[in-house]
């Protein structure tokens, strides 16, 4: 399933590449994370909860961030499994100044197996866009409170 979109930040753009970056962010921001825990440089151990329908199950899995080109790009690649199946996501994030915030386009190509895949195509797509859009959401939320405190702190 190829999945791709933009969506505009309210920061500058190396604010929302380091935002992008942080792993305590992320995992405030990824639906259903419960821990994203770093083993190595780039690279995380994820465990989150994924509800599908009426289909749900803790998935573990990593996530790993590749050809970083600050702070204008880099690759993003999850895997994860679990009793009710399994995912591989692989996507090029790509910042630029746009609107006085930064504009971040994602592309990329999302596999899935087992029960979750069963669903259906049609809801795969739904919920991909709807997780995502989630996803930005609580990071510009992020965003602006990390701005907020950055003010308090001048």
């Amino acid at each position: 399933m190829k999945v791709s979109g933009a969506y505009l930040l309210n920061v500058p753009q190396e604010r929302a590449y380091a935002l992008l970056q942080d792993p305590a962010i992320l995992a405030k921001c990824m639906p259903g994370c419960e821990s994203l825990d770093r083993m190595a440089e780039n690279q995380y151990a994820m465990r989150m909860k994924m509800v599908l329908a009426s289909i749900s199950g803790q998935f573990a899995g990593k996530v790993t961030i590749a050809d970083s080109s600050p702070p204008v790009s880099y690759r993003l690649i999850v895997e994860g499994s679990g009793k009710i199946g399994f995912m591989k996501g692989d996507g090029v994030l790509t910042l630029s100044p746009a609107d006085g915030g930064t504009s971040v386009k994602f592309e990329g190509d999302v596999q899935v197996g087992g029960t979750i895949a069963s669903v259906g195509q049609r809801l795969l797509d739904t919920t991909s866009r709807m997780l995502v859009k989630r996803f930005f959401d609580k990071l510009a939320a992020e965003a602006a409170q990390a701005g907020v405190q950055r003010l308090a702190a001048d």
